[in-house]
This record gives structure tokens, C-alpha cells and sequence, in this order.
């Protein structure tokens, strides 16, 4: 089994050398790594990214993200898995580190994974959130959202826990359209808004918590976005409804719960993204795909999407979240070893995308494409 955990890897991707701020590009020097799916003839080019966000208060702040990629997760040669884990409060990166490491032992260790995916992962992530409240690590206030795709032969099992994101660039005639594998758990989503609610939270904007606005309004913007608070304090203040740690919010209804998409890889999915909300807090999951398709090496798409998201960042606030991301683009194993060794692309200029409908089955947080 090969497996990378990514924190600030400057052995892969030379991260030191960015500026702060601004970030006017962002050197590569990573080469190509590919996993083959032989059962669907299917060959994974990829590349992984992280950068720690610029905070002018707070120089010292450590990168919270984590990425993993395992190869030929339990010795099968036909699974591959990409996950990011975005860590949150003042133990977030210890959570993220935690999570990461813990997630994958445990889907390593589960016999039955294959027979059943989705249910591998909710029991995964259930175990890994059980174990982590009885860690050393402190994590009442702390956690970590978590955005995980496994690909087993011709399938892509995709797990979200919070608001990272998972997204595929499909083909449509000439152009590439964006597909969602996953959606963001936060309480601007009704099904959620309204579960946590049950629970016993509060749903407030910063504005209403502090009586600027009327506390009975629902109209929130990407800048003081709802947040989930106890009856009668001043935190959590989480913005999103699930979440691995975060046990004062797990009293309020905050999930670890997953969502698990399953999606049949068709010819017109040509790559797919995995990505902290760092990258689509003002890049729409369309804007990614675009800026994907415009390269045929998956390390310059991770640079450029990196730089575009630091430069909105900073064209809309005085600091930057850390930024993750994962780009793997699909190829059939009928391209020449040269592409593949050199991670050449020769489909770049014709790729775009299919969106399939989405379809609801017995588990309630499992949806097939």
C-alpha cells in the first residue's frame, strides 16, 4: 500500500517558497504521482497542495489542513484513496493530524470496506470521532471537517463531513461543467438548519448574536455567514453542522455523521478535485473546474487554483484561510506510458462534462449518481 499524508510537505511541493502577501504564483517543482485502477482500466494522475493561510496578527499560526493519498488501500490494487481534513480552533491542527491518520486505520482494518463502502465509512467515521474524544487532544472547542473519495474499480465513494468539498469535471461537447460530490453541511442548508435546530441550537449570524440585526430574520451572506451557538452562551459559533471532535457542538446537533455520495466513472468524467473550503470560499466549484481543464499537469491546476483562491482571499479580507487541494485527473489506461509517466494530457483541449441526476436510496445519507 502506498500512502502520502500531507502537511506542509516541502519534499513534494515547495511551499516555502510563497510569499505573504501576496501570493503572485506559486512554484511547483512536484512531480506527477499515478495509481492504476486495472479492474476499469482507469489510470489516476494527481497532485496534492497545501499552503498555510496568511494571518498579519497571527504569523506564528501553524497550517491546519491535512491531505492523505493511499494507494492500493488494504493491498487492493483497484482502490485508491484522496481525502482532505481541514482542522478548526486552537487544537485544530492536532485534530486534523489525528483524524487523518485515524480514519485511514480504521478503513484499513475493516474487513468487510468492500462488500459495503458507504457503511465502511459512517462506522469509519464514527470509530475515529469516538476515539478522538477519548484522546489527549482537547477537542471541546476544537475538530475537523473532512472531505474523503475513495475510488474502487469503476465507482467513486465520496464522504463529507462538513464544508470541504468534492468536485468532478465532466464533459459537455467542447466545454467542462462542474459536478458536486458533495454538499456543504452548514445550516444555510434547510435539511440542516432544521436538524441541528431539534437538537437544541441556536442559529444566529454574528449581527443577530449581538442584537444588530433581528435574531428572527433567516437572510445571511458569505460574510457573516449562521453559526450554531448553546441556549444561552456566546459559542460554539460553528459554521457548519458536522464535524469530527467539536464536542460542546456535537451537544447541539453537530454531526459526525457522513454523507456519502456513490457515482458510477463514466468517459465524460475526466478529473475530479478534493479541496478545503480554504479553495471555494470565492471560487464557485465551476470557476475550479474551468481553471483545472486549462492544464494538462495536475500540479500547475493545484498551483494556479491556489494562487486564485489567496488572491480573492486577500482582495476580500486582510488574511487567507489555508488552502488545500487535491487534483486527480482520470485517464484510460489506452494512453501512451509517455503521457502517463510524464503526466501529459492529450484530452485537455476536449474536456467538459455530463451531470446525472441525483437519486436518494434507503440510507439517508448515501446518494448514487
Amino acid at each position: 500500500m502506498g500512502i502520502v499524508f500531507g502537511k506542509l510537505r516541502r519534499c513534494c511541493c515547495r511551499t516555502s517558497s510563497i510569499p505573504h502577501p501576496p501570493l503572485r504564483h506559486v512554484l511547483t517543482g512536484c512531480s506527477i504521482s499515478s495509481a492504476t485502477v486495472p479492474s476499469s482500466s482507469l489510470s489516476l494522475l494527481y497532485s496534492p497542495f497545501t499552503v498555510r493561510g496568511f494571518y498579519p496578527d497571527e504569523s506564528d499560526n501553524e497550517n491546519q489542513d491535512r491531505f492523505v493519498v493511499s494507494t492500493n488501500l488494504q493491498g487492493r490494487p483497484d482502490a485508491h484513496l484522496f481525502a482532505v481534513f481541514d482542522g478548526h480552533g486552537r487544537f485544530g491542527a492536532q485534530c486534523s493530524a489525528f483524524v487523518s491518520d485515524r480514519l485511514v486505520e480504521v478503513l484499513n482494518a475493516d474487513v468487510n470496506l468492500f462488500q459495503d463502502p458507504a457503511k465502511g465509512f459512517e462506522s469509519a467515521f464514527r470509530l475515529t470521532n469516538s476515539d478522538l474524544h477519548q484522546s489527549a487532544i482537547d477537542d471541546t472547542l476544537s475538530g475537523t471537517v473532512a472531505i474523503v473519495v475513495l475510488v474502487f474499480g469503476d465507482s467513486m465513494y465520496v464522504a463529507n463531513v462538513g464544508d470541504s468539498r468534492a468536485v468532478a469535471g465532466v464533459r459537455r461537447g467542447t466545454s467542462v461543467e462542474a459536478q458536486d460530490l458533495s454538499s456543504d453541511q452548514t445550516p444555510l442548508r434547510k435539511d440542516e438548519y432544521e436538524r441541528v435546530q431539534k437538537c437544541g441550537a441556536r442559529i444566529l449570524n454574528v449581527d443577530q448574536l449581538e442584537g444588530i440585526k433581528d435574531p428572527m430574520l433567516q437572510e445571511w451572506d458569505e460574510f457573516d455567514p449562521p453559526r450554531l451557538w448553546l441556549p444561552n452562551e456566546q459559542y460554539p459559533g460553528t459554521a457548519f453542522t458536522r464535524s469530527v471532535g467539536d464536542s460542546v457542538a456535537e451537544s447541539i446537533g453537530a454531526s459526525a455523521e457522513p454523507e456519502v455520495l456513490v457515482m458510477k466513472i463514466s468517459p465524460e468524467h475526466i478529473f475530479f478535485v478534493v479541496a478545503s473550503d480554504g479553495v471555494f470560499e470565492f471560487l464557485s466549484s465551476q470557476d475550479v473546474v474551468e481553471m483545472v481543464a486549462k492544464f494538462a499537469d495536475p500540479q500547475d491546476a493545484c498551483s494556479a487554483i491556489a494562487a486564485e483562491s489567496y488572491r480573492r482571499w486577500l482582495t476580500n479580507d486582510t488574511r487567507t484561510d489555508d488552502i488545500t487541494i487535491i487534483v486527480v485527473h482520470i485517464e484510460r489506461l489506452h494512453n501512451s506510458s509517455a503521457d502517463v509517466v510524464e503526466g501529459t494530457s492529450p484530452r485537455s483541449s476536449e474536456r467538459s462534462s455530463v451531470v446525472s441526476d441525483i437519486k436518494r436510496e434507503e440510507r439517508p445519507n448515501t446518494r448514487h449518481l
